[in-house]
Parts: structure tokens; C-alpha cells; sequence
């Protein structure tokens, strides 16, 4: 077994010689310490390197239940030092305060004297932050709006500059996703844009901004995840395209990020046949189903390794998703994916207490197995441990930090969330609005003191971001009178009309994910109030309630753009690309505030359509064009 004292030693003999010579440590002997490091380790400890679970919630012994995992202890300790675990992934529940994650990881850490951890987290910026004390930023699309290769700079370096004062050392970002089906349920707006070469340059930008803060950059989820129509978090999504096609369009952002040196990336868990047909006996129903990317050494060896020249480390999608569990199982899908040319399996396993530990226990024990039968050569393994220690030893993270806990903890609480990045995240959100409509210039709305404006919103937390945007305005429009109204789940009634009849100005957001009214010869059938069609019915209702009455509407969208088309009829729509409130007393996105903004004139939209917006009514027509966007005051086009 590789003993720690062998390891500090060796890892102090390459600093010496970098501290010596000036510099940082020369390709050569940092090679040759990684080396040293490999030899000396046991099959074990290879095996725990490419493990990497989470303890996402934990109950410790004589706990009623699993609760969110903030405060290191032993147990979890034990399992790391146990597996000789190479890395963990957090997710919300353990990074609920800044001083909280910071001793959180620096427990972690000392968990594993003899090599340091991986400590990921999946932190995009925008509806996917973990987070709850951090910058959350606009996200992907509304950068991809902003078309600012400079603002996608900013957002990998103010999550660069914020996880690693944290502790964290790999970001499971950003999604170089080309989004080109609208009816994408998972993808979104974490995807920059529909065109290949916008995901790329601000990809790559992000990217750059991550490495600028020695935070190891993620691509996902390859080889494409953008046109699917299946959430592989409940199933297994396919994408029929030929291999053309998916040269040059789905590969293009990946290749330029392999290009331009990404650390690592991420497998998706969908169904590629161009490039593998293979089939598998799923578990769940005996049926036949095609390999996904993430188990496919056509796809990863082949396509990713020898075609695209990556050398860094490729990392699972989360192996816990239905795609992948339902259909191969815990053991065979992460010796599958190993097998297959992954370095890291992801979740592999699921452990949430002591009790629990056989799930992991049994991995890990599948891998040995498979290594020690010659399934999965120890070629192999030793090619991927040696990937993620010259990774490690890259970023820093072999590097012994004696950086005492209370210094860390001062340094983070001065980075995490400041105000120059709450700033800056605003400026970006700003100029990422899109209008994408304003009849008989209906914006910026020029109310009157003691005016009464409506604010309606799916969920209450989006709600009260809204009404406190209004209220944070300057001048007369602080004075005005307003009122919120959560929708979700309910039918329009007589009650939401007079709310309407009594408003000078109606606001509304929509939160649809995927398109879905009921059309009739080219027409939207209102007459369908069912409360299980609220997220279109409902705001449908009140935008023509609202112009039958000729009060002042605006629709904003607060999701996929896509749905701004269910309003062919409104004369103001705008679109915003996030959908996340106020809650526990902050806004956990800028981007309602500047939506909220524009649309009373305090600042101007400059935003265009970073996707096409088909027309709901007519499927085959384009409704808003990729690159659409008004000028608020003269109602042209943007240049």
C-alpha cells in the first residue's frame, strides 16, 4: 500500500526542485512523480481513485432518518479511507452556508492523508447552482442572449474564484449542449444556443475563465445531449442522427474544448447509433436497447479518445439516473463504463448511512473482480489512475495545503457571493432580456404614483421576486401598488379576473418546460381550463382577459424560450432564460430583477434569440428567428 509519509516526501522532493528553479514543477518531473505515485499503489487503491459517490444526505447511527450531509464525521471517514475513495461530489444539501462547506471539505480532505480528493460539484451558473450562499448568475442561454464572449468569461471566474475558496476542485461544467429541440425536457436553458459555433466560443470562454482560477472545466454531456426529447433521469433517451450531422453539429463544441486543453468530460447517458448499434438484454424488461455513450467503447475509446485526440479524464454522467440503473444495474453499469474507457464512474453506488455501505461494498468488489479476471485489464486501470493523478497534481491538488481552517473560512466569506460578483451578474442578466415583441409600444410601462400592478407567477417564490423588484425601482414606480398571484396547479376564475379588472398593469410569467397546448386547425384551444394544463391555460387566460380589458400586459418568459409562443396574441413578450425567485431572503437569480427592470424602462434590453422559437400553431413556421431582438424604443431590430 502507498504510505502517506512516501507520498508527502516524494510530492516535497518535485516542490523543492519547482521552488529551486523559480517556476512551477516542469512536465517531466511532474510525470515522473506521478509515476512514483502509481507504482506504489495497490489494486485497492487504484480501484478507490475511480470511484467517485456522494453523501448527498447521511444518518448516522441512532438517526431516525437521512438528513442533509454539512458537518463531516467519522463515519463517512471511515468509508473514504476504507475504498480509498478518489474523489465525492456535493450537491445543495451539503453547501447550505459559506463557512459550513469550507470546514465541510477541509474534513473531507483530511479524510484522505494519502491523496487528496476530488471534491465536484455541478455548479453551471443559472437553474443548475448548488450553491446556497453563492452567485447564481444568469445561466448558459441568457449568456448565449448577451452574445458577450467577455461575460462568459466572468461566469467561469466568478465559479472559479467561489469554489475554489471553498475547497472544490472540479466543476462539472459548463454544458456545451447544443439545445436544437425545443421539446427538450433536461437541457434547456443550460445550453448557450441552438448553433454550434455560439455554444463553442462562449464554451470555450467559460472554460477559460474556470482554468484562470486552477478550477478543473467539465464539458458535458457528450457526445451531445442537446437534441433529445427523454429526460435520462427517468429513461433513456436516442439520437437517430447520422454521423454528418452529428459532426457538425452536436461534436463541433466538444472538439474545439478538446482543443483548446478541457480537463475533463462527461458521458451522457443517451443512445447514439451511428456510432454504436450495440445491443444489450435490458433489466428492467428484457427488451433490446442500444448501448449508451456512457457504456460504449465505440463512443468513448473511439470516437472521444482516437478520433477527437482527448487525453484528459472522462467522468460519468451520475450512474444513479433511471437510463442507466433501471436498465444494466449498479454493478454491471459501472464495470461496463470502465470497460468502456471511463476513468471516474459517478455515483455508482447509492450510500446514505453505515447500514447502507454493502451498495458500495459491492462495486467496488465488482471491479476488483473484473480487474483481477482480466475483463477490465490493469493496462487499462493503470492508464486511468494515471490520468486523474496528473490531473490532481495539475490543479494543485497534490500540492499539500496547510493553509489553517480559520483562514480558509475568512478567505471564502470575503469571495463567495461579494458584491463585485452580484454585481457583475446582474450587469449580465440585463443585457441578456430579449424583447421579443412590443405592439403599439406597450414597454416600458409609465406608471402613475399609487397605479396597482398585478404580478403573476407559477410559483410564489417568483412571485415575490417580481413584487420586490417593482418595489426596489427608483422613483414613482417604487410608489406603486402591487399585488402577486400564484398560478400553479389552478383554473382562471372569476376571482383572477377582477384582480385583472382592478390592475392598470398585468404582469405574467410563464414556466413551460415543454409545449403542449391543444391546438385546433392552427388555433389554441382556450376553452381547455383543465388545472392540469395551467402552465399554458392559465396564463393564456389572463393575457386575454388583460387586452379584452385593455389593461397594460406584458408576458415574460422565465424558462425555454420556446414557450413565448403559446402568446402569439400578447402585444409585449419578452424573454429572461431563468426561472428561480426570492427565497430565505435573497434572489437566487438575476434574472427576473431584469426582466422586471426592462419592462418598466430602467434598462434596455439588448438580447437576442440565442434559438429558434418555433410557432406552436403552425409547427412547421419559425415564429421568432435565431438572432431576434427589439430595440424597446424604436421596436426594430437589434444590430
Amino acid at each position: 500500500m502507498i504510505k502517506k509519509k512516501w507520498v508527502c516526501a516524494t510530492l516535497a522532493a518535485v516542490l523543492s526542485v519547482s521552488v529551486f528553479a523559480g517556476s512551477k514543477p516542469d512536465k517531466v518531473s511532474a510525470e515522473t512523480d506521478v509515476n512514483a505515485i502509481l507504482e506504489g499503489m495497490s489494486v485497492d487503491e487504484k480501484v478507490g481513485q475511480m470511484l467517485m459517490p456522494d453523501f448527498r444526505n447521511w444518518q448516522k447511527q441512532g438517526e431516525s432518518k437521512a438528513t442533509g450531509f454539512t458537518v463531516m464525521n467519522d463515519e463517512v471517514g471511515s468509508i473514504i479511507k476504507k475504498y480509498h475513495l478518489g474523489g465525492v461530489i456535493l450537491f445543495a444539501e451539503n453547501v447550505v452556508g459559506t463557512e459550513q462547506t469550507a470546514r465541510l471539505t477541509d474534513g473531507l480532505q483530511k479524510a484522505s492523508p494519502e491523496l487528496p480528493l476530488f471534491i465536484t460539484i455541478d455548479q453551471e451558473g443559472g437553474i443548475v447552482t448548488r450553491l446556497q450562499t453563492g452567485t447564481n448568475l444568469p445561466g448558459n442561454m441568457a449568456l448565449g442572449a448577451a452574445r458577450s464572449e467577455k461575460y462568459a468569461y466572468q461566469t467561469g471566474e466568478i465559479i472559479g474564484k467561489e469554489l475554489s475558496s471553498l475547497g472544490v476542485s472540479v466543476n462539472f461544467g459548463p454544458a456545451l449542449d447544443v439545445n436544437n429541440n425545443p421539446g427538450n425536457p433536461v437541457i434547456g436553458v443550460r445550453s448557450f444556443s441552438s448553433n454550434p459555433e455560439l455554444v463553442s466560443k462562449l464554451g470555450i470562454q467559460t472554460i477559460k475563465g474556470l482554468q484562470s482560477q486552477n478550477m478543473a472545466a467539465t464539458t458535458k454531456h457528450f457526445p451531445g445531449h442537446g437534441d433529445t426529447a427523454v429526460d435520462s433521469h427517468y429513461g433513456l433517451p436516442l439520437v437517430s442522427h447520422d454521423k454528418e450531422r452529428l459532426r457538425s453539429v452536436e461534436l463541433v463544441p466538444f472538439q474545439k474544448a478538446i482543443d483548446e486543453g478541457v480537463d475533463m468530460v462527461m458521458t451522457a447517458h443517451v443512445q447514439f447509433p451511428a456510432f454504436d448499434d450495440t445491443t444489450y438484454t435490458s433489466k428492467k424488461d428484457g427488451q433490446e436497447i442500444m448501448v449508451p455513450a456512457t457504456l460504449s467503447k465505440k463512443v468513448l475509446s473511439g470516437l472521444l479518445r482516437e478520433e477527437m485526440g482527448f487525453e484528459g479524464v472522462i467522468v460519468t454522467d451520475a450512474l444513479n439516473m433511471k437510463a442507466i440503473a433501471d436498465n444494466f444495474g449498479q454493478e454491471e453499469a459501472v464495470v461496463l463504463a470502465l470497460k468502456s474507457g471511463v476513468d471516474i464512474a459517478l455515483m455508482p453506488a447509492q450510500v446514505n448511512s453505515l447500514q447502507m455501505e454493502g451498495n458500495l461494498s459491492s462495486v467496488f468488489n465488482a471491479v476488483k473482480e473484473a480487474i483481477e479476471t482480466g475483463n477490465l485489464p490493469i493496462e487499462q486501470v493503470n492508464n486511468s489512475v494515471q490520468r486523474i493523478l496528473e490531473l490532481k497534481e495539475k490543479r494543485g491538488i497534490l500540492t499539500p495545503d496547510n493553509t489553517q481552517i480559520d483562514e480558509k473560512v475568512e478567505n471564502a466569506l470575503n469571495v463567495v457571493g461579494n458584491q463585485d460578483h452580484l454585481k457583475k451578474e446582474k450587469k449580465m442578466a440585463e443585457d441578456a432580456v430579449t424583447l421579443l415583441k412590443n405592439e403599439d409600444k406597450t414597454l416600458p410601462f409609465k406608471p402613475k404614483k399609487n397605479d396597482k400592478v398585478l404580478v403573476l407567477a407559477p410559483f410564489a417564490d417568483q412571485v415575490e421576486a417580481m413584487a420586490r423588484s417593482i418595489q426596489e425601482l427608483k422613483g414613482k414606480k417604487k410608489e406603486v401598488k402591487v399585488t402577486g398571484y400564484a398560478f400553479s396547479g389552478k383554473s382562471f376564475n372569476e376571482d383572477v379576473a377582477a384582480m385583472i379588472d382592478e390592475a392598470d398593469y398585468v404582469i405574467t410569467g410563464s414556466y413551460v418546460v415543454k409545449n403542449d397546448p391543444a391546438v385546433n386547425d392552427g388555433v389554441i384551444d382556450d376553452s381547455i381550463q383543465d388545472s392540469s394544463k395551467w402552465a399554458t391555460a392559465f396564463p393564456r387566460a389572463v393575457m386575454k382577459t388583460a387586452e379584452a380589458k385593455n389593461k397594460k400586459f406584458v408576458l415574460m418568459s422565465l424558462r425555454n424560450p420556446y414557450d413565448a409562443a403559446n402568446f402569439e396574441e400578447a402585444k409585449a413578450v419578452l424573454a429572461v432564460y431563468g426561472f428561480k425567485g426570492y427565497s430565505n431572503g435573497a434572489y437566487r437569480q438575476p434574472n427576473i430583477p431584469a426582466g422586471i427592470k426592462t419592462i418598466f424602462g430602467e434598462s434596455k434590453p439588448k438580447g437576442k434569440l440565442p434559438v429558434d422559437i418555433p410557432s406552436v400553431t403552425h409547427p412547421d413556421e419559425i415564429l421568432y428567428k435565431f438572432g431576434h431582438g427589439l430595440n424597446i424604443r424604436s421596436g426594430k431590430q437589434l444590430k
